[in-house]
């Protein structure tokens, strides 16, 4: 499930859940169910979640194993 590689993607970059909780303004005991996959997230906190991470969309949603799209450029708008 995409919550594991959320989880996983802050745990590699030695983050704190309140630290991402801060980035995609919720609280970190909101942020903590959408880690362990009792809510869900909302599109707009996936692509916050990319930008921060440099990885795609399809790679937090485990659509793809690869990190990067295939050219290698985000591809959402700047903001």
């Amino acid at each position: 499930m995409y919550y594991k590689r959320i989880r996983e993607l802050r745990e590699d970059n030695d983050e704190l859940q309140k630290d991402i909780a801060k980035l995609l303004n919720t609280t970190q005991q909101h942020y903590s169910k959408i880690e362990n996959g009792g809510t869900e997230i909302t599109a707009d906190r996936i692509i916050k979640l990319a930008k921060h991470y440099k990885v795609s969309a399809d790679y937090i949603l485990e659509l793809s194993d690869e990190k990067r799209p295939a050219n290698g450029k985000q591809r959402y708008p700047r903001g």
